[in-house]
């Protein structure tokens, strides 16, 4: 049996790979790229790099920031805040505070516009760790859709032009907004676990209320959706003690499985049609069979480890789980059959951003201390380690544009071509 799960994910996997694959060398078009997986197909990427070596450009940002930029044609898309909550917020106001939408030439860093945006006020009077633009945009190709917590979700054109502006709730809380919007058909939807406790799901055209669920349960992971044995679309978000399944058309739930009893921040994985959640203070991996109906934690939950990570999410590959853990610096690979370790290696240092695995390398961006570069293997095998000059925070997961590598500093976006 389970000789046969791995031949199931092993053949999907390539399936979807090749099929996927020239759709995902050029756009990263939302957090964790095509999918939300954390994976690209893009080959020849740098293994070493520093100020100097394999630098294609660096451009200095306008503010401060934790979110993922995304990339669409060659052109990137990021947030960003100034003003109050930056370094010398000492002698700031919070009416000082802006947030910020930018487009950045994925050729040479010019910044070709910055949409700067009011915020709602009052906001959170300190926002630990990512500050207040932390959410990723998502793009369809023709529209940006940005998510600013309690200042609601935007649409803009590619020219930078708002569109609409929704709010999604109120309320703020000490660790801001985490969660990054995903679109599904004619949807922008959004985990709202801060503002208002419910995943809101919000119509592209007008910007209306379509569906809204509650229960959003000290959540701050982006939902996922993932596609059933049988063909169909399911969005799953992990909340404390609960992975909870939704139908993505209406935001009815479908069913609902033990999960983590804790705040979660990383964001469910999935392959062929398995979801993989992980959080929690305490560390924990659960796998869990999409299209089941009701409480499905004794018929669809497949395994649970006692290791992961409090705010990092993994990426799947293959027939294995890899990531870094924040929790304790040690980086993990599971088997995806039964969810048994088959490695746990210290490497003291500490990431916030998630991993992504590109050109059979994972890249796993640390907080302070550069870029580990391991090999995906059930080995462990560091490839390198890559420092900048760059002291300021790096809590955005890396992508790839057009065939480069991109890193985000609080400072700094970073442009790595082989």
């Amino acid at each position: 049996m389970k000789d046969d799960y791995r031949k199931t994910i092993v053949i999907a996997s390539c399936a979807v790979l090749i099929i996927a694959c020239s759709a995902w060398a050029q756009d990263w078009p939302q957090f964790r790229g095509p999918a939300g997986l954390g994976i690209s197909q893009t080959k020849n990427l740098p293994l070493s790099w520093s100020d100097t070596e394999n630098l294609a450009w660096k451009t200095p940002m306008p503010g401060y920031g934790s979110s993922s930029p995304i990339a669409l044609e060659n052109k990137l898309y990021v947030t960003c805040f100034s003003g109050y909550g930056t370094a010398d917020q000492n002698s700031k106001s919070m009416e000082d505070l802006k947030l910020h939408l930018l487009c950045i030439d994925g050729s040479n860093g010019n910044i070709i516009w910055n949409k700067t945006i009011n915020p709602e006020l009052p906001e959170t009077a300190r926002v630990r760790d990512h500050g207040y633009a932390a959410p990723t945009p998502a793009t369809d190709g023709k529209h940006i859709y940005v998510f600013f917590g309690k200042s609601g979700v935007f649409k803009f054109d590619l020219k930078g032009n708002q569109i609409w502006k929704t709010s999604v709730g109120s309320k703020t809380h000490a660790w801001g907004c985490g969660t990054s919007p995903v679109l599904y058909k004619n949807l922008v939807i959004v985990n709202a676990s801060v503002e208002s406790g419910s995943l809101v799901a919000i119509d592209k055209e007008t910007g209306k209320e379509k569906w809204h669920a509650d229960g959003m349960n000290s959540s701050w992971n982006t939902p996922h959706l993932v596609e059933t044995s049988d063909g169909k679309h399911e969005l799953a978000v992990s909340v404390k003690g609960f992975i909870l399944g939704f139908d993505p058309d209406t935001g009815e739930q479908l069913w609902n499985c033990e999960g983590i009893n804790d705040y979660i921040c990383p964001s469910i994985v999935s392959q062929q049609g398995i979801l993989y959640a992980m959080g929690g203070r305490s560390s924990k991996v659960i796998a869990v069979r999409s299209g089941g109906r009701g409480d499905v934690s004794n018929s669809h939950k497949l395994w649970q480890a006692d290791v992961g990570a409090n705010v990092s999410s993994p990426v799947a590959y293959k027939n294995h789980l890899y990531w870094v853990s924040d929790r304790n610096n040690t980086a993990y690979c599971l088997d995806l059959a039964d969810g048994s370790i088959k490695y746990a290696k210290s490497v003291d240092i500490q990431p916030y951003a998630s991993a992504l695995l590109a050109d059979e390398k994972l890249y796993i961006v640390t907080r302070y201390d550069g870029t580990l570069v391991l090999a995906p293997k059930p080995l462990f095998q560091q490839l390198a380690h890559n420092k900048l000059e760059d002291k300021s925070a790096f809590h955005a997961s890396p992508i790839v544009c057009n065939g480069n590598l991109i890193l985000r500093s609080d400072q700094n976006l970073y442009c790595f071509k082989k």
